[in-house]
């Protein structure tokens, strides 16, 4: 299976369940907006596109502070 770097260089597999115009109606089945069809996860049309949440991955949102000691030192 092809995979694809992320902005902050991480593989991600190309295909459908990575695709930014996947939907999944209420029986569980995956559309493809792009094409309007119902496609099985490993399908990779022509025109996938990484999703936003993906493309993201890897991005740091924690900032590390220092953990300060309540203990007097003797």
């Amino acid at each position: 299976m092809e995979t694809v770097l992320n902005r902050y260089h991480i593989r991600v597999r190309k295909w459908c369940a990575s695709c930014e115009h996947k939907e999944v109606d209420k029986e569980g089945n995956r559309i493809c907006t792009g094409m309007q069809l119902k496609v099985p996860k490993d399908f990779v049309c022509p025109k996938w596109h990484l999703s936003d949440g993906l493309n993201n991955a890897g991005r740091p949102y924690v900032n590390c502070k220092q953990i300060k000691n309540n203990e007097s030192e003797e």
